[in-house]
């Protein structure tokens, strides 16, 4: 259901928030449905509770997840899942703006592409 790329540079955590808006924006996950314990999670997962603990942490600021004492953690009755793929889209969009930066690529290079791609056209 999870899955991690232990060799990317995302973090961890990062890649874990990913994992879970993805289920929720392919409706894997529903609204009202449990998430894992945090300590189930990191150790299925064999990484650090803390790690499990700050991408639920994460989600929870955004708006995925609530969490009730002593409950666990839900995903949130609010959740729109045509949102939770916005923000999947954007969070992709952010890394391929980083990286195309990253490699030299021009603000005009860039917003070529970004007009081709509103237009239509083949990029």
């Amino acid at each position: 259901m999870y899955s991690l790329d232990l060799t990317s540079r995302a973090p961890i955590y990062e890649q874990l928030y990913n994992n879970v808006v993805r289920l929720i924006s392919a409706g894997a996950l529903k609204p009202g449905d449990k998430l894992p314990p945090v300590r189930t999670l990191a150790c299925e997962l064999s990484v650090n509770p803390n790690t499990v603990s700050k991408a639920y942490k994460l989600l929870e600021q955004d708006g995925y997840i609530c969490s009730a004492v002593g409950k666990g953690s839900f995903v949130s009755s609010n959740l729109d899942a045509l949102d939770a793929e916005k923000q999947l889209a954007l969070e992709k969009l952010d890394r391929a703006l980083n990286s195309a930066v990253n490699i030299g690529l021009t603000k005009n290079e860039i917003i070529d592409r970004v007009n081709k791609a509103l237009k239509g056209g083949k990029l």
